[in-house]
């Protein structure tokens, strides 16, 4: 009997082992990396937040690179020096897709998992996509751009063409636009990362009249909304509109008092946040194969695109996102 005692008390304690070792198969010698552009954004820093959170549940390395401009080529080389590092995984916010999509095959060759968030790479051979549906996001932003026209009106996008998610939230606006025809497209203007050509834009247009007026101003990525409200808030103009993106806190200011009639939140803390930890999933029970085609797979063991999702915010719920903001949580 004592003999049975003593095993049951050994098989037991070795059960308790193997699930300690179970729970704690995360390891401080794991890196997993993001890759951006413009990384000194507000946007890129509530991503870098993520990561940190993360970095700290799991007891892993998780950290941002990338310029701290608008930068594709740039990406590109941090990108490489990344890989260079043999990394457990990588996620990376594609500045140009012709550009990354060579460089994340290389990677997944090589064995390391990437996934695009934010801004996605789909003829690369990235596993898949989180973020947001820049798509759909556009569309909320074309509802709201048509409601607060009445309809009518010249429009004018800042953006970076050939970034993909922008050239996305572009198409969405464009497929409501295609239903509200005395709305006219007057300029799509390249502001190469930079949010301070949108104000001299602003600045220079907000004194134009007749054919030349432009009636509303859109921002599809998070630089270029603060510098338009801030040129409309200088000019104390009322009568134009102003439909931003993301969360920016001079963004939500501009909302709060009018100024911008809207704008479109994303959630990159989540994008980042939620995205290591499949990277950390992918490290630990590897695919069958990283090369495989698993988008035409009925049985695939991964997504093709998880939608982190996007929310309008305007005078009727910025209050709740201020007070997010400003939440213990959110910092």
């Amino acid at each position: 009997m004592k003999f049975a005692h003593r095993f049951a008390l050994l098989f037991a304690a070795a059960a308790c082992t193997a699930i300690l070792a179970g729970c704690s198969r995360h390891s401080s010698a794991e890196h997993f990396y993001l890759v951006a552009a413009n990384t000194k954004l507000a946007y890129w820093q509530s991503a870098s937040a993520g990561l940190d959170k993360i970095s700290k549940e799991y007891d892993v390395h998780a950290d941002m690179r990338g310029p701290t401009a608008f930068d594709p080529q740039d990406q590109v080389t941090e990108f490489r020096s990344v890989l260079a590092l043999k990394p457990a995984g990588i996620l990376v916010s594609v500045s140009d897709a012709k550009l990354m999509g060579p460089e994340i095959d290389a990677a997944i060759s090589a064995g390391i998992p990437v996934i695009t968030v934010d801004s996605d790479a789909p003829d690369s051979k990235r596993l898949y996509f989180i973020g947001t549906n820049n798509r759909q996001a556009g569309r909320l932003g074309g509802r709201a751009l048509v409601q607060k026209m009445g309809g009518k009106g010249n429009v004018v996008f800042f953006t970076n063409p050939g970034q993909p998610n922008l050239d996305e939230r572009l198409n969405g606006y464009k497929d409501v636009l295609a239903d509200s025809p005395n709305i006219h497209i007057k300029e799509v203007v390249d502001i190469k990362g930079q949010g301070t050509v949108a104000f001299d834009y602003t600045e220079h247009a907000l004194p134009l009249t007749g054919k030349d007026r432009v009636d509303a101003f859109v921002c599809l990525e998070a630089s270029a909304g603060p510098e338009v409200g801030e040129v409309l808030r200088r000019s104390t103009t009322k009568d134009r509109v102003v439909i931003a993106m993301d969360l920016n806190k001079d963004t939500l200011d501009r909302v709060k008092d009018g100024t911008i009639a809207a704008t479109i939140a994303q959630k990159p803390f989540t994008m980042a946040y939620f995205g290591v930890k499949m990277l950390d999933e992918l490290y630990h029970d590897p695919l069958p194969s990283m090369t495989k085609n698993y988008q035409v797979d009925p049985a695939a063991p991964i997504p093709a695109f998880i939608d982190t999702g996007s929310t309008l915010v305007d005078s009727s719920n910025v209050d709740e996102f201020i007070q997010a903001q400003q939440s213990p949580q959110a910092q």
